[in-house]
This record gives structure tokens, sequence and C-alpha cells, in this order.
């Protein structure tokens, strides 16, 4: 049974646009690559990906052939991506990368997770987000991301991920705090 592949772009056109109608000269998907092409050549944070734009414009504007030659701006960027749902895009993300990762029988992976800088609201030190990521050390990939909103929910979001990615029988190395 041959498995059906799908372009990275038509996954990303089935993530919810909750932009206004008026703000949504630049289609969410274009957006989205961009974002990704940005940070996976170092460009991170909002104002690395405008820089990423200006540093690329002509094989942007050739690529996606924008109307009237424009690429989205700065705060266009910003914008887009704050109104995107991080467990939608992760979800989504992870349906197209599945097809495309091959799991060694032999792979060990690596399960931790990272508190996001300048998530912090307030003065609650406690309440930052989290992000959760399994690695296949073999293959150097990262298969799967989650978000919580504190470090109190991580296990459940573990559970989903292991049960997801159908990892039973695997090497995992993970911190203790999980067992």
């Amino acid at each position: 049974m041959a498995i059906k592949t799908i372009s990275l772009i038509e996954i990303l056109s089935e993530i919810t646009d909750n932009r206004r109608a008026e703000g949504k000269r630049h289609p969410l998907p274009m957006l989205l690559i961009i974002a990704i092409m940005a940070t996976m050549s170092g460009y991170l944070g909002y104002r690395a990906i405008a820089d990423f734009i200006k540093a690329n414009r002509d094989e942007l504007l050739e690529v996606f052939k924008p109307k009237k030659d424009r690429l989205p701006s700065f705060q266009t960027v910003r914008r887009a991506l704050i109104a995107v749902d991080f467990e939608e895009f992760a979800t989504k993300f992870y349906e197209w990368a599945s097809v495309k990762v091959n799991i060694d029988e032999n792979e060990w992976f690596s399960m931790d997770d990272k508190a996001i800088r300048g998530t912090i609201e307030g003065n609650n030190y406690n309440n930052f987000t989290n992000i959760v990521s399994l690695f296949a050390s073999q293959s150097k990939e990262v298969l799967y991301a989650g978000k919580v909103d504190d470090k109190s929910n991580e296990i459940p979001l573990i559970q989903t991920m292991l049960k997801d990615l159908g990892l039973k029988g695997k090497n995992i190395t993970i911190d203790a705090l999980y067992c």
C-alpha cells in the first residue's frame, strides 16, 4: 500500500488563518514557509525573519510571485505568526514530516523540554511556555514538538507524543522527572 505524500504548502494550507479579513494580503502558507526557511537559516525571531526576507528578496519574489511584488513586512509576519495556533501548526507539520522521516530499528531518541525565553507574563516567573521535543539521535531530526504553558503538565504531553509516534519498545532517554 502506497503512502500518500502531501506537499508542505498543501498541509500548511489546512491551518486556520485567524487574521482579520482585512489583514490577509499575504497567504498564510507563504508566511509560514518563509518563517520556516528563515528559522532553518538561523534567523530567529520576528525581526530576524524580516531581515531574512530583505536578504532573500529576489529569490522569494521569484518563488512566491506575490501580488505587486510585495513581500510581507516585519509587522505582517509578527501579526500572522502570533495568530497561528501552535498546536494546530505542530500537528500539521508532524503530519507532513512523519512520511518524510524513516525511523531506523536501532534508533535512539532523546526527549527534553526547554523554557522559551520571553514568554513570562507579568511577575509570575513560574508561568512560562515550555517546548517539549523528541529528537532522533542518528538522523539528528526533531520528530515531534509540543507546547505546555507551565512545568506542571508535561507528563500528559509526553505520554501523548510517545503514543502518537508509536515508539513502543524503542530506546528513549528522558529526564527522571517524567518517570
